[in-house]
Parts: structure tokens; sequence; C-alpha cells
């Protein structure tokens, strides 16, 4: 096919750009900023994200994509325009782009990524579900015949899957993840510490001390925040022990999501997830001591993969580097015509927007 290989990985939090050849060249959050009045966007990415919580109410920032579907197809759309014409630059053929998706969106939800995907500059658009290409990007051979579990905690969605000879066999998405995991400590600093904290502050205090698990010695960090009953700004301590009790309830969805799926994995594939394991990937698989708590509730050995944040990213580019991989198993590029019927010039005119560099 013409034109450059580029693989995106989609998500709730951020978006990364895998290039046949050259690995991945961007990371960025999914966050785009906009004034309020108009809906120009201003910002995208790093610089949109500095801004949650601080913004005026000139300006509107805004996640576009929610629980790994997207909730606003025009900040989306603006959001992978920008990326491809960062990547691609002025080069005549248009690429070839493989997505991520959750493993269990729908058919309508489907379509949608891919007339995002070309209407945002894609000659032609393949779609690949987030947990297999976590898995290639984990180190799993494509062509192994041995059943494996790989659950992708990313930021809006957990995708566990049991993968088999470069297919799923058997699949679930919950709606438990990373910004869940942010949600369940503002919830908690509220409801306990009669403080209130924004998402970037619950983020900086998950990737600190958050653990799946009490530890022996416990650790606390000093937050800022706004108190719940006086409104005045406050510095507060919160320790590990604290922050575990915030995230209990989600990490128990998580394993009872795992436990779900291994129920109905037939018995030859679950005799080789007891042998190979549970493969953690995401961003929320970082959390402290998330492999334990997952064996602990299983019984079955878990591990976390190298680099778990960039392993969908990786797992794409192994896909693209195998194109034939895809097609052997149903996954088909598809162009603009394909998708709507119709030809259409969708020729991206980025200079409608005004950008500031990310």
């Amino acid at each position: 096919m013409l034109g450059m290989n580029i693989g995106i990985d989609l998500g709730t939090s951020s978006v990364i750009v895998y290039v046949d050849g050259k690995g991945i060249v961007l990371s960025e959050a999914s966050v785009t900023a906009s004034e309020s009045n108009s809906g120009k966007v201003i910002s995208i990415g790093s610089k949109a994200y500095k801004m949650i919580g601080r913004n005026p109410s000139s300006i509107s920032v805004t996640r576009p994509l929610k629980n790994g579907v997207i909730s606003d197809f025009t900040a989306t759309q603006c959001i992978l325009r920008y990326y491809l014409q960062k990547v691609c630059g002025n080069r005549i053929f248009k690429p070839n782009i493989v997505i991520c998706m959750p493993s269990s969106i729908t058919g309508l939800e489907k379509r949608t990524l891919l007339d995002l995907a070309t209407s945002s500059g894609a000659g032609r658009a393949c779609l690949i579900e987030e947990p297999l290409a976590a898995a290639f990007g984990a180190g799993v051979e494509y062509n192994n015949h041995k059943g494996i579990m790989v659950v992708d905690i990313g930021g809006g969605t957990t995708d566990i899957a049991v993968i088999t000879m470069g297919s799923i066999s058997v699949s679930k998405s919950i709606y438990v993840a990373g910004n869940a995991f942010d949600d369940a400590i503002m919830r908690y600093v509220k409801r306990e510490r009669d403080m209130i904290i924004g998402e970037i502050t619950a983020e900086e205090i998950k990737k600190k001390i958050g653990c799946a698990y009490m530890r022996d010695a416990e650790i606390a960090i000093q937050v800022k925040g706004k108190n719940y009953i006086s409104g005045m700004p406050e510095y507060f301590e919160i320790t590990t022990t604290e922050v575990f009790l915030a995230l209990r309830e989600q990490l128990e969805k998580i394993a009872e999501g795992i436990r779900s799926v291994l129920e109905i994995t037939p018995p030859e594939l679950s005799s080789d997830i007891a042998e190979s394991g549970i493969i953690l990937t995401g961003g929320g698989s970082l959390l402290r001591g998330l492999d334990g708590f997952i064996f602990k509730k299983t019984g079955i050995k878990t591990v976390t993969a190298h680099d778990p944040v960039n392993c969908v990213a990786r797992g794409i580019g192994t896909a693209l580097g195998h194109i034939d991989i895809l097609a052997e198993n149903g996954y088909l590029f598809k162009t603009r015509e394909d998708i709507t019927g119709r030809n259409e010039d969708v020729t991206s005119e980025l200079e409608s927007f005004i950008i500031s560099d990310t």
C-alpha cells in the first residue's frame, strides 16, 4: 500500500502514535482546550492538560473520549488531524492507519472510529482490539497456539482478553481503569477529610503513593486542596492506607472482571493460562502491588509487562510489520468510500483552527 503505515493508540487519557520503521514518535494527552463561545480549538495535548481545573470560563477544557469511545466527534477529529499533520507533514499520499478499540464496542462505534480516521486524513483505516495489540507489544508471538490472558488497564476501560493463535477467544471490557482510580481518590478525600481536590492532584497521589495492598511501612505525602466546609485552600497529608481504602472497591471490580472471563474460557485455554499466567499492560497496571493483588484473587501467576504504557502502540507496530497477519484474522483496511458508500474529499484544513504548539 502507498503512504506511511501509522498505528494510533487512541486512549481516553493519551494518544500514542507509532510510525512503521521509526517506532513511537508522539505521546500526548487526549485533551483539547477551546473557546467557550466560538468552539475554536486553541490548544491540544499537554498544554491543554495543564489547563484542567485552572481554565477560565472563556475556555472549555474537555476529554473528547470517554470509556474508550468517542463522546465528542469534532474534538477527537481535531486531535487526530493535528497529530497526523504533525507526523506526516505535506506528503502526497495519505497514510494507512491502524487504530485501537476496546474489545467489546458495538458495530456503530466501530464505524464511528473508521469514519473518524478517514475523515481526519487517513487514506485507509483498520481497527484492532486493544488487548490483542497489547499482547503483541508485551512480547506474545502472533502465531502462539497456547492461550494467554492479557489485562489492559487504560484510562477509561480495562480490557480483559484471552489470546490464542493471533486472535481473541474470549474478552470483556469494564469501565473501571485509571480515571476511575482518580475519581475514587477524589470522592474519598471529600467524604473522609472534607477536602476537595482536582483530578490532576488525585492522579499525582495515585502515582506517588497509590497501592493495591496495605503497606507495612505507611507513607504519607502533603498535597493541596480546598476545605469543603470553609472553602479555604489548605495543605493536608494523605497516607498509603487511605489511598488503598479509596481504591479497594475499584480493584475488586477489576478482579471480578478477570474471574468472570476465566469462568467462560474453554478448558484447554484455561489450562494454558494456569501455566502461562496473566500479563498486565496499560498505565493502570503501574499501580504498586497490583500484580500481587490479582494473583491473590485468582491464584494465577501475574506479571506486569515491560513498559506497559506503550505496549498497545508497540503491538500495533508489530501488526504493521506483518500486515498479512491483520488480513488473515479479518482485520481489513477500508477507504472512505468503503465506509460511507460515497467518495468524499476529506482534505484537512488545519488553518481553520488556531492551535498553539504542544
